[in-house]
């Protein structure tokens, strides 16, 4: 009887110590419950308690990709979505946005954090020149930010053939996307 119950509290103690995977958690390889590779008919039953909204394009009126859009029940609009192939469920997740505050990386960076506090935990490789955006690049890593103009030197933010510096983003810029690309 006392080996049944040590064996017993031996199994608690091992079913305990599982981590289990935290839903806003992100990096390289996952998104929450999105991992690399995962394809579009595997969605419906990761956010069985949550809305998909599938907003398809690709008529003579429209262009740009097939956009998958997930939101919590309480309206909360967490992620959107890019698959690879437009109108095929077997097609896999290209790119992530991450709308939704509650997404963390390992070293702690989420929607709310500062263009200071991304480049202390990662380093910057390179600072692209967009329309409306400085995307901010990471080395050794396949996600990226965009940081609003409106917060760069009117030097540059209305030449979108100027050079932005890393040192031209103000340290408190906040991102207005973040992007996950597989």
């Amino acid at each position: 009887m006392k080996k049944v119950i040590a064996l017993v509290a031996v199994i608690i103690v091992l079913a305990s110590c599982t981590k289990s995977q935290d839903p806003f958690e992100w990096n390289k390889e996952r998104v929450g419950h999105l991992t690399k590779g995962m394809k579009v008919f595997q969605l419906d039953s990761i956010y069985a308690n949550d809305s998909i909204v599938r907003q398809l394009k690709g008529d003579e009126f429209s262009n740009g990709a097939n956009l998958i859009e997930i939101y919590e029940k309480g309206g909360a609009h967490l992620l959107t979505l890019t698959p690879s192939e437009a109108l095929d469920s077997t097609a896999t997740i290209e790119n992530v946005i991450i709308r939704d505050e509650r997404f963390t990386t390992i070293k702690g960076i989420t929607k709310n954090s500062s263009y200071k506090d991304i480049s202390a935990a990662y380093k910057i490789s390179s600072v692209d020149n967009m329309i409306d955006d400085a995307v901010v690049w990471v080395n050794d890593e396949n996600f990226y930010f965009s940081i609003s103009k409106d917060n760069l030197p009117t030097d540059v933010k209305f030449d979108i053939s100027a050079s932005i510096e890393k040192t031209m983003i103000p340290e408190g810029a906040t991102p207005q996307y973040m992007f996950v690309s597989w």
